[in-house]
């Protein structure tokens, strides 16, 4: 049976806070789909990218200048031997994240034990943007070494297994959304990965999420080929809708495809930052009613029907992007507004 959440609220992850538990508690009794916190302003090592960084070989972190990045001039050989020993023995708590880089995470768990519900979500950095994005010590990204890029394709699918375990004894409807902001980027001169490439990492991810029973998500935050994430195997399609909603109506057919397989995708319709002070639940609520008949028409105009209500039931709404950048009366206002929009849209 089709995952089939008509509007329900989740989020990204990331908030400007530097503790967890208030907030926590606050959205773990109000979205339908929660998730763990991630500080990045709590320390360094909670940013995306250092965050998921300690089991890979290689990796420094450099919380002085607050810089992750692969040592290759020494011999990798050892800890690239203890990684893979790890992960041919199916050794998933060797992947776990520590409360050192992750206290949301913890925080979440032990309170999410007495709040009833039937879904959950957890989040990675994906391969893509965390290869892109961690270099070696003469810059060169990790992604175009063949050795680290294995490494980080698999401990990004060994984490998202680990959440999933974690959140076993708490609830059985799990999702886990990999984000990859650099896939905004794709088929420009700064990504030398061909679609094939990146399709077959991302698929790896998605495969061990599914391989745990869970729904595998995606999260890119500004414009892409949405073709690329499309052909994945990935469920659940996560776009800022509020800045670039009308760039999914250029891929019909892929979207139609994607819908047939159980698909549903996450609006990211309110907005992450000071702009949230210029909208209101009603003017979202009616802009992404507005942008699913825009959806409809445009693939009609092609021969494809994509129904504005059968999109509607297959939504999620969140906010467009992270929230770790902005401020927490900002934050503050996105999660009302959120909520309330969300209301709105199941009403209509």
């Amino acid at each position: 049976m089709p995952f089939e959440p008509n509007f329900w609220t989740t989020h990204v992850g990331s908030v400007p806070h530097t503790e967890a538990a208030a907030l926590t508690e606050f959205l773990a009794n109000r979205l339908e789909v929660p998730t763990w916190l991630q500080l990045p302003r709590r320390n360094f090592r909670e940013s995306m990218y250092a965050q998921f960084s300690a089991r890979l070989p290689g990796i420094v972190l450099d919380e002085k200048k607050e810089k992750v990045y692969f040592n290759t001039a020494n011999d990798l050989t050892p800890a690239l031997e203890t990684f893979y020993e790890n992960y041919l023995a199916d050794n998933v708590d060797a992947f776990a994240l520590s409360p050192e880089y992750s206290e949301g995470f913890q925080t979440f768990l032990d309170q999410m034990r007495g709040i009833p519900g039937d879904w959950i979500k957890g989040q990675v950095t994906g391969p893509i943007s965390f290869g892109l994005t961690v270099t070696d010590q003469d810059l060169r990204s990790g992604l175009y070494n063949d050795l680290l890029a294995d490494a980080i394709v698999k401990n990004t699918a060994m984490i998202a297994r680990w959440q999933i375990q974690q959140y076993r004894s708490v609830r059985q409807n799990i999702l886990i959304v990999v984000d990859e902001p650099y896939m905004a980027s794709f088929g420009s001169a700064f990504i030398s990965l061909s679609r094939e490439q990146v399709v077959e990492m991302l698929n790896e991810v998605f495969a061990a999420i599914h391989q745990e029973g869970a729904l595998a998500g995606v999260h890119c935050c500004a414009n892409t080929d949405w073709s690329v994430l499309l052909e994945t195997s990935v469920d659940i399609l996560n776009l800022d809708s509020y800045g670039y909603l009308e760039n999914l109506a250029l891929y019909p057919s892929e979207l139609r495809a994607f819908l047939d397989r159980g698909g549903v995708v996450a609006w990211g319709i309110v907005p992450n930052n000071e702009l949230i002070d210029t909208v209101t639940p009603e003017a979202l609520s009616k802009r992404l009613h507005a942008g699913l008949k825009l959806i409809s028409d445009k693939a009609a105009t092609r021969g494809v029907a994509i129904p504005p209500q059968e999109l509607s039931t297959r939504s999620l709404i969140t906010p467009s992007c992270g929230l770790g950048s902005t401020t927490v009366a900002v934050t503050e206002k996105v999660f009302e507004t959120l909520l309330a929009t969300s209301q709105l849209l199941r009403q209509a």
